[in-house]
């Protein structure tokens, strides 16, 4: 998660994702449903590359080899390496957003709403560990084009007003909001990098729900400990 200051962030106004470096190219010789055939190559490719080797360790040669298509096919698509980075970081970022906000309510119950975040952070890790690693795993920051940013925004924004609302409920710390959120984002990651390089089992329902309890204490005042588990 790269996190930008929060007291500073604006109101996102992101453009259409199928638009601009996600979009297929216009072609005569090469059906719709080809194209977007072939950019999907590029696309999962150019994301298992990344994810292992990071940008800068990988060369798009690589990436059309795995994708099975030639390097000036990848030029079609994308005009430059930057541009296929960030079409592969709008497309796993636009999972994760729509992953953990539909239907999440920032200002509900803050017990149910921490446990919610918590299954849905996990679960994403759990069922999409590339695109997990890819973005959590690496520093983004220095090729991300304007609607990478944007689209960082559209899921920071909700899970820092969560993080408000619980702190000013009085049931979270009395700290930062974005502190508060790299404490429990960080946490996640830390355990999904450990399992990745085998310094921790493979990341179970036990575990995850022993470290979500920890975590939970953890955001608590000290002064207000509430049991997550049961839930009701």
């Amino acid at each position: 998660m790269n996190q930008p200051d929060m007291q500073t962030l604006p109101t996102p106004d992101l453009p259409d994702p199928n638009s601009g470096s996600l979009a297929p190219p216009a072609t005569g010789s090469l059906t719709a449903a080809k194209a977007a055939q072939k950019q999907r190559a590029i696309l999962g490719a150019a994301l298992a590359l990344f994810s292992e080797r990071g940008f800068h360790g990988t060369a798009v040669p690589d990436v059309a080899r795995l994708a099975e298509v030639g390097a000036g096919t990848i030029y079609r698509y994308f005009d430059s390496k930057e541009a296929l980075v960030n079409g592969v970081f709008q497309q796993a970022k636009s999972l994760l957003r729509d992953a953990l906000l539909q239907d999440f309510d920032p200002q509900g119950d803050v017990r149910l709403a921490f446990h919610d975040f918590w299954q849905r952070l996990t679960g994403f890790a759990r069922r999409h560990p590339l695109e997990f690693r890819f973005l959590e795993l690496q520093d983004h920051v220095p090729y991300l084009d304007e609607t990478s940013r944007q689209l960082e925004l559209q899921i920071l924004l909700p899970v820092n007003l969560f993080c408000q609302y619980a702190r000013d409920q009085g049931v979270a710390r009395d700290m930062a909001a974005g502190t508060l959120m790299a404490m429990i984002w960080g946490a996640v990651v830390g355990l999904f990098k450990a399992e990745h390089l085998g310094y921790l089992p493979t990341c179970d329902d036990t575990i995850l729900a022993q470290a979500e309890q920890a975590c939970w204490d953890l955001f608590c005042r000290v002064s207000n400990p509430l049991p997550l588990h049961p839930l009701p």
